[in-house]
């Protein structure tokens, strides 16, 4: 078992596109002039930004109960065995810890740390939660802990870290969050890995440095309007991958989409219940 890109819908733009015509070369990154920065987040602002997280949190812990159990009921019947997979990833100040996922791979699954699109270490049940991004649900564990925020730069794994170390100097210095504008970004990275020969290499020398620069660009920027933004977007980011799937195969998905709308639904307007009071 591994650390796990998400699947994406296989529609490229942006950052992605960048990246593709810089296949095998590494882009430049801003992020080398600005390591004499402060830290980016005051203590006012970190207390404001934590309360908001964890009113968020409480809100949505009824409705993240029970699609928590339904999908370990579903993932344990599907594929015998642990209901979660804790992967390591890097967090503020360089600390380790292990970020919850729901597991969406066979037990017995091996490779390196990214997965491609129809990837066939899923089990039957994991492209779904890929797809929908239900797998990143126990990470509100890791809100509640204080190891994450809902929205923040993307954790990585400690052996893509330790390649760009001194840019990651000033991505540490904030919490990483469950969302952020690079992984919205790179919603389509999973398709966009399938495509390359060397999947390993295209992620650490095209597709890294853009998220590098998104981040540092986010986190010296970062408000709580803009964050209430993101994690609306970030919602709508499934929807939008369930809706090119039923165009490909429409009876096939009608239950997959059906049970996508009614949990995005509820979490909208529990995001926006959430964020009416402080955005």
């Amino acid at each position: 078992m591994r650390p796990v890109v998400t699947e994406p819908a296989p529609v490229l733009g942006g950052a992605q596109d960048a990246a593709l015509r810089s296949a095998g070369t590494p882009a430049p990154l801003h992020s080398r002039a600005r390591n004499d920065h402060p830290s980016p987040v005051g203590p006012t602002a970190e207390r404001r930004l934590r309360a908001f997280d964890l009113a968020v949190c409480l809100l949505v812990l009824p409705a993240a109960l029970v699609i928590g159990a339904i999908t370990a009921l579903l993932i344990y019947i599907d594929s015998p065995g642990s209901i979660f997979y804790p992967s390591t990833r890097v967090g503020r100040g360089g600390r380790t810890f292990e970020m919850l996922k729901f597991r969406k791979m066979r037990r017995s699954a091996r490779g390196g740390p990214l997965t491609m699109s129809n990837d066939e270490r899923f089990t039957p049940i994991g492209s779904f939660l890929a797809l929908t991004k239900l797998d990143e649900l126990p990470q509100l564990w890791n809100v509640l802990k204080g190891d994450m925020r809902l929205v923040g730069p993307r954790p990585e794994v400690p052996e893509f870290v330790s390649r760009y170390s001194a840019e990651y100097e000033e991505l540490l210095k904030v919490l990483p969050g469950i969302t952020g504008p690079a992984a919205l970004e790179y919603a389509s990275e999973s398709h966009l890995l399938s495509l390359q020969r060397d999947p390993r290499r295209f992620y650490e020398e095209s597709i890294m440095p853009h998220k590098i620069e998104i981040d540092l660009d986010y986190i010296h920027t970062r408000s709580l309007r803009g964050d209430v933004r993101i994690l609306a977007r970030t919602v709508l980011v499934p929807l939008s991958k369930m809706a090119k799937r039923m165009s490909r195969d429409p009876r096939g998905r009608r239950i997959e989409a059906g049970l996508l709308v009614g949990a995005c639904a509820l979490l909208i307007l529990t995001f926006t219940l959430a964020s009416s009071g402080g955005a």
